[in-house]
């Protein structure tokens, strides 16, 4: 059985706990959950177990690999025995001590550690959220027990027990336990661990055994009389499952870039985390940290949402656990597609949950992801459902939007709703029609009258191709691209029908990209960003179809498509959004029924 079966089968018993904390926290009227934060940790721990699928072979594989080769001592017996399993679980916890201490000292390390820091509650869920980049380095640090021969099985064992013993003492209902304090990682050791206060920062490394904290003078009491704090200082403020990951790493990579000593750019990331070039610091001057700026984030959710999110997250948990117990049988391009689509999951829920998307787009996000995986894989029948439903959502995502705005009394000219739903419905027609061999033709006609109506769509309130520029490259673009398809080998019957589409396209873009150039705001850049998609998605058609077969077409085509589509109807409903009078729209796709009354 896989470490990752392993982990599906524990899974349950996480759950119990969890119900059990959260009950007990419910009678003492001290409950330590909130259902966003609690969903983006265990949320990230579900990526963090999904990304170990591609990076294991850093750990496991490293580690077999020097075992084999470079091992000093060689005695399977004896660290199979029962002394041998103690040891190397001692073993493995004193590596693990510093592994965990490093990743508090060196600021590469604590990239991929914060993420495990960056909840601000603390409870049995926090135990859940884990990196997704931990073993690129942390490898390094259990190769002395490689050198001493402890054999892999034996490693991955200790590895998993470690880990899960660490679950029970991330609680804030479990007070001081005496004895065991002195001598184990406990629930009071462990919140000093994730305290950010002055007196307990950087204190109480240890996974199982707190000796070794005692041992090389990390090791911290927790105070009565100073609670613990918890989160990181430099907050997170997001349920974003990707930046929580990139957050650090994202601002180490900007401190290094414009270093302009290069050993500084190098010690950037070597050096404690905080530590900044003198240089860096003067010209991206950052505030001195004060417990003052430790505000709870927590933004507010309609009833619905949560109800979204919940349903969310029961699914996502079904599909990540379904891909965990096939992952190690299946093929690699299998796992990747999966992968992608639980991703998308996952980004689309922190998403809503932090009012960036509505509830809408996130299902079209994730029909579209369901829909390009059906199609790579030769599901059929299960493509046949979701690529129709996600341009259906699209659809019903536009309509509620125009009705929001109609019943806020701010609907303005209703022509662009219906210009784009005309749009989405001509795209819905030309997926349909192109599922079904024979059917080219229908399909490319009715793209065209699509993209027609994204041209009166985009014409709206804006002069005819206003940036000049913009008109020849995408008109030159469409040449070269016809010429390719010519000389590769187009049939003379589609030359006439195909040209047509191109011109229209290109036409479609320049469009797009004119009125962005005029706008100048985000909302109208996304949406020329998604004219420029589109035309990407059917070049990459056309070479496929007409010239050369390319290698996961369905990938890069319907992958581009729906980035296309789902930036043009975010763009759209969020410009409406702003050009509402008194609107204060933030500068992200706020869309569908994050503002529809249904979310209110």
């Amino acid at each position: 059985m896989s470490p990752s079966q392993i982990i599906v089968l524990a899974t349950p018993v996480f759950f119990l706990l969890i119900a059990i904390e959260l009950a007990v926290g419910f009678k003492r009227q001290r409950n330590t959950y909130r259902l966003a934060d609690a969903v983006s940790s265990i949320s990230l721990g579900m990526l963090s177990q999904t990304s170990a699928v591609f990076t294991s072979l850093l750990r496991i594989g490293i580690y077999t690999a020097l075992f084999e080769h470079v091992a000093l001592w060689r005695n399977d017996a004896f660290w199979t025995s029962l002394p041998g399993w103690l040891l190397a679980l001692v073993f493995y916890d004193f590596c693990y001590y510093w592994l965990h201490r490093m990743g508090h000292e060196s600021a590469v390390l604590w990239a991929a550690h914060a993420v495990h820091h960056q909840s601000q509650d603390y409870n049995l869920s926090t135990a859940l959220r884990q990196t997704s980049s931990g073993a690129v380095l942390g490898w390094v640090f259990y190769v002395p027990m490689a050198l001493a021969g402890v054999p892999p099985l034996v490693f991955g064992v200790v590895a998993l027990i470690d880990l899960l013993y660490q679950f029970w003492v991330h609680t804030e209902q479990v007070g001081r336990l005496g004895w065991f304090d002195r001598w184990f990682c406990s629930p009071s050791n462990h919140r000093v661990h994730h305290a950010v206060n002055d007196a307990y920062l950087d204190k109480n490394y240890g996974g199982i055994l707190i000796l070794w904290d005692r041992m090389f003078g990390t090791f911290k009491d927790e105070d009565a009389q100073e609670k613990c704090v918890y989160g990181t200082r430099g907050l997170l403020n997001s349920w974003d499952p990707l930046w929580a990951n990139a957050q650090v790493y994202a601002g180490l990579a900007h401190d290094s870039w414009h270093a302009r000593s290069w050993l500084d750019k190098l010690k950037v990331w070597i050096k404690p985390p905080g530590w900044r070039p003198a240089d860096v610091a003067e010209r991206f001057p950052k505030p001195a940290f004060s417990m003052a700026q430790m505000q709870l984030y927590h933004p507010s959710m309609s009833r619905a949402v949560q109800w979204f999110a919940l349903v969310q997250f029961a699914l996502l948990l079904t599909g990540v656990a379904a891909f965990l117990w096939q992952a190690d049988a299946a093929p690699l391009a299998h796992n990747t597609l999966w992968f992608a689509v639980l991703l998308t999951v996952q980004w689309s829920l922190g998403a809503v949950m932090q009012g960036r998307i509505g509830m809408l787009m996130a299902l079209m996000l994730q029909s579209a992801a369901l829909a390009t995986a059906t199609s790579a894989l030769g599901l059929t029948e299960w493509h046949w459902l979701f690529k129709p439903l996600t341009m259906a959502i699209a659809i019903i995502l536009i309509a509620v939007s125009a009705y929001s705005t109609s019943a806020r009394g701010t609907s303005g000219p209703k022509t662009p709703w219906v210009l784009l739903m005309a749009a989405l419905g001509g795209s819905l027609a030309g997926d349909v029609f192109l599922m079904f061999p024979g059917f080219f033709i229908p399909g490319l006609v009715s793209f065209l009258v699509a993209h027609l109506f994204y041209v009166a769509l985009f014409k709206s309130g804006q002069a005819w191709f206003p940036h000049r520029g913009a008109l020849a490259a995408t008109l030159g673009i469409g040449v070269a691209m016809y010429a390719f398809l010519w000389a590769g080998g187009l049939p003379p019957a589609l030359r006439a029908p195909v040209a047509a589409y191109v011109l229209v396209i290109a036409l479609m873009a320049a469009q797009a990209i004119g009125r962005a150039t005029v706008l100048r705001d985000a909302p109208s850049l996304w949406v020329a960003i998604g004219a420029g998609f589109f035309m990407l998605s059917d070049s990459l058609l056309a070479t496929n179809r007409f010239v050369t077969p390319l290698p996961m077409a369905q990938v890069w085509v319907l992958a581009t498509y729906y980035a296309a589509q789902a930036l043009i109807v975010a763009g759209m409903v969020q410009g409406a959004a702003r050009a509402e009078p008194g609107s204060s729209a933030a500068l992200t796709p706020q869309t569908d029924l994050a503002r529809s009354p249904s979310a209110a």
